[in-house]
């Protein structure tokens, strides 16, 4: 017999089968133990070009951009890896080459391949 996993919702391990469903008698939670799961906190960002970006993700900027406090310039083309996603005006924290950690818009960078 194989092993049924507890309730997602309530952790509950009084789950059954119905026909290809999972059923919780405690919670009333039915769901396909077949499909995947999203999370749905989750923060799903594109590039400039419409690619998906992830975490640790190699990036370059497709637009000067000055750094904000200070003379300096990113340039074009200049090069960075994805650290983490923020839920932010600018939304990507990552290390720029050569400038440290940064917080940049994810419309201003382009997925390396």
């Amino acid at each position: 017999m194989s092993a049924i996993p507890p309730c997602p919702k309530c952790e509950s391990t009084y789950v059954y089968e119905d026909g290809s469903l999972l059923v919780c008698p405690e919670c009333a939670h039915e769901w396909n133990p077949n499909e995947v799961i999203v999370d749905p906190d989750a923060i799903i960002l594109k590039d400039a070009v419409g690619n998906l970006l992830a975490e640790d993700d190699k990036v370059t900027l497709i637009k000067d951009l000055k750094v904000k406090g200070s003379s300096l310039v990113l340039k074009v083309g200049t090069k960075a890896v994805i650290k983490r996603f923020v839920d932010s005006d600018h939304d990507i924290d990552c290390k720029v080459d050569g400038h440290g950690q940064m917080m940049l818009k994810s419309k201003f960078v382009r997925k390396q391949n």
